[in-house]
């Protein structure tokens, strides 16, 4: 896969271990993170866990299954993406400038953007709640903005998956919904009873204008 990655024109790190990736990651700077979960030593998902605590680069998530467990403990931990093995080079390749497109801050009209307790300002790539910095990752980030540049409007899983990760036929809602219950539990005073990312039941999501 790195010879793969490396024909396709990126310039790839390798680890062996995910003690390895994550002094890695720290002594070299990284666009993106690939990270299997099946690793020697520790494994994917505190690798992932390790650097989310410090750094809000996008990270790929590849399982060998596609069930539910993998994927969601996969997103929870702090992944942007997930792709399941064999991993398709021209795929992985697109998926990873997806990404990087995506993790630029976006540029609405608005310069600051209101909702209740909450303040983002799209162009700096910053969101506060009751004056305090709410830190989130380019994803997440996102996501929020994709909602707030439309307040009201309702969005279904399908118009997120493209505007946020770029993902059409190969998308899958579930990295939508969690990547909802990471947002809420960032910006919500409640995240089990949400007032600005609201569920529409059937439907989609939206933010509360």
């Amino acid at each position: 896969m790195k010879l793969a990655l490396e024909d396709e024109g990126w310039a790839v790190n390798e680890a062996e271990t995910g003690e390895d990736a994550i002094t890695s990651f720290r002594r070299s700077p990284t666009d993106v993170v690939l990270i299997d979960i099946m690793l020697p030593g520790i494994d994917g998902f505190e690798v992932c866990r390790s650097i989310r605590r410090d750094s809000d680069v996008p990270i790929i998530m590849v399982t060998a299954r596609a069930d539910t467990h993998d994927v969601v403990a996969g997103l929870e931990a702090g992944a942007d993406d997930y792709m399941t093995k064999p991993l398709q080079p021209k795929e992985l390749s697109a998926r990873i400038r997806a990404l990087l497109r995506r993790a630029r801050p976006a540029q609405p009209g608005n310069a600051r953007l209101r909702f209740g307790d909450l303040e983002i300002v799209p162009q700096e790539g910053t969101v506060s709640r009751d004056g305090r910095p709410v830190h989130l990752t380019k994803t997440e980030f996102r996501l929020l903005v994709e909602l707030a540049d439309s307040p009201g409007k309702v969005f279904s899983r399908e118009d997120l998956l493209e505007r946020v990760w770029g993902h059409d036929v190969f998308g899958d809602g579930r990295l939508v919904d969690v990547h909802v219950r990471r947002l809420r539990t960032k910006v919500e005073p409640d995240p089990a009873n949400p007032r600005h990312v609201v569920t529409v039941r059937g439907l989609g999501y939206r933010l509360q204008p």
